[in-house]
């Protein structure tokens, strides 16, 4: 796929690895829509980008209705989508059981409806228009889905139960979503990041951080969120990459604590 004119949604776009994203795309000469709840942070973007390469939709990923207005308003802006990138997520850190009992229900959903319900809300509402796009190269091409897991989805941490599960769906629908949208000249991968440098670990001490970093084989460093964009990239672009899980980790291997 060449990117240049083509229009990309991004869930979580306000973000860090979001907004690299959007960056990365619009960069080659593509357009974005960003789908997140941070209105400051996306309407920033879209000032600095420009509104002619850039849309904000205020989008809760896990609600149908929410996620069909914004994708009607990006079709009425744009015209089209032809790359779906699904990075919006949330976490918490409970046991299965812990000094105040089982994990609630009810927190376990919520990572499951966000992370995993809502990447399959988003790509499946995306495919149906994708599915309407006129191919654009000899191959009967007409989108691509990235979709973000988790290193956890294989490692899970201690506490990370409900984070990994919702993970683990990510990494285990790649393959059949790929198979199902085939037909329809529709690609779909997942990117898995392993520590990723976000604003979170700069709350870290100096102690903790040279820990995290040494905890990864090679480079012995936490990822630039600008390596996740470019995994994006290529994933857009290399039109014989389908249905795989791409772990980018520096080769960590998570440690249960």
């Amino acid at each position: 796929m060449d990117i240049n004119g083509k229009i990309a949604v991004v869930t979580g776009g306000a973000s860090v690895l979001g907004e690299a994203t959007v960056r990365a795309y619009v960069a080659k000469g593509g357009k974005a829509a960003i789908f997140d709840m941070n209105a400051e942070r996306g309407n920033a973007l879209v000032a600095e980008l420009g509104a002619d390469n850039v849309s904000f939709h205020n989008v809760n990923v896990a609600d149908e209705e929410s996620v069909a207005a914004a994708i009607a308003e990006v079709m009425a802006t744009f015209g089209a989508i032809h790359i779906c990138n699904n990075y919006a997520g949330i976490g918490n850190a409970v046991k299965t059981l812990g000094k105040n009992g089982a994990f609630p229900l009810d927190a376990y959903k919520t990572v499951i409806n966000v992370n995993l319900v809502g990447t399959f809300n988003v790509a499946r509402l995306v495919a149906e228009q994708m599915a309407k796009n006129e191919p654009y190269d000899g191959a009967n091409a007409r989108g691509v889905i990235i979709n973000t897991a988790s290193v956890a989805a294989y490692e899970g941490q201690v506490g990370q139960v409900a984070y990994s599960a919702s993970k683990g769906g990510v990494v285990g629908m790649t393959l059949p979503m790929a198979r199902d949208l085939a037909s329809y000249g529709i690609r779909v991968n997942t990117i898995v990041p392993g520590l990723i440098h976000t604003p979170l670990f700069e709350t870290l001490s100096e102690v903790a951080y040279k820990s995290l970093e040494a905890s990864v084989v090679n480079p012995q460093r936490l990822g630039r969120p600008e390596e996740i964009a470019h995994l994006s990239v290529m994933m857009a672009e290399n039109e014989y990459m389908n249905g795989e899980c791409i772990r980018l980790d520096g080769a960590i291997r998570m440690q249960p604590r």
